[in-house]
């Protein structure tokens, strides 16, 4: 199922019409037409205020076609991208900056893995995003700004985070080689 087609289930499901879930999340009533329509892809943050009105995770919502429940090993292949610009093919280019690929369906534990790819210039978006959880990472491979609230830092390798997710962060990388991260979120609410 495309995301469009998703988020168009989710919102009748939940009895929203397009103005309802717009006004519920904070976003134009047009953004969510053109996205339901498959004309739009919409950004981290945009997306994650539409599921926080519905109420979703983004691990719910790409979770949706796992079949094996009981799985425990994972081939890196197996490894299921969760990055809605990379997901939904915003374009090409936009779609190689980052990508979020996570171990397993993240709706059925109480914990979210995540292996982190930043490319030169890659950006969560300038718009800080945040959701109720607890979030840390080591940084395995390059370096990433981190700003959470009013604190930023570029870590590199070897270098480590923790915070309170419900406040608003961003990661970007600000240098010329690629940034791997691996992250775990608690609970899976991103």
């Amino acid at each position: 199922m495309e995301v469009g087609e998703r988020i168009k289930f989710l919102r009748t499901e939940n009895g929203l019409s397009q103005r309802q879930l717009a006004a519920k999340s904070g976003v134009t009533n047009g953004l969510i037409s053109m996205i339901e329509q498959g004309r739009t892809s919409p950004s981290v943050a945009s997306l994650k205020r539409i599921l926080d009105a519905i109420p979703m995770s983004f691990s719910e919502f790409f979770s949706m076609e796992y079949p094996d429940q009981n799985q425990v090993f994972y081939n890196a292949h197996e490894l299921r991208e969760i990055n809605p610009v990379r997901v939904f093919r915003v374009d090409e280019d936009a779609a190689t900056f980052v990508s979020l690929r996570q171990v397993g369906d993240a709706s059925r534990h109480s914990l979210q893995m995540l292996h982190e790819t930043y490319a030169p210039g890659a950006d969560t978006g300038t718009e800080l995003y945040k959701h109720e959880a607890e979030e840390a990472g080591i940084i395995i491979a390059g370096e990433i700004e981190l700003t959470v609230g009013d604190q930023k830092k570029v870590l590199g390798s070897g270098d480590a985070y923790i915070f309170d997710s419900r406040i608003p962060h961003r990661f970007r990388n600000i240098g010329t080689e690629p940034c791997i991260v691996v992250s775990a979120c608690t609970p899976p609410t991103f």
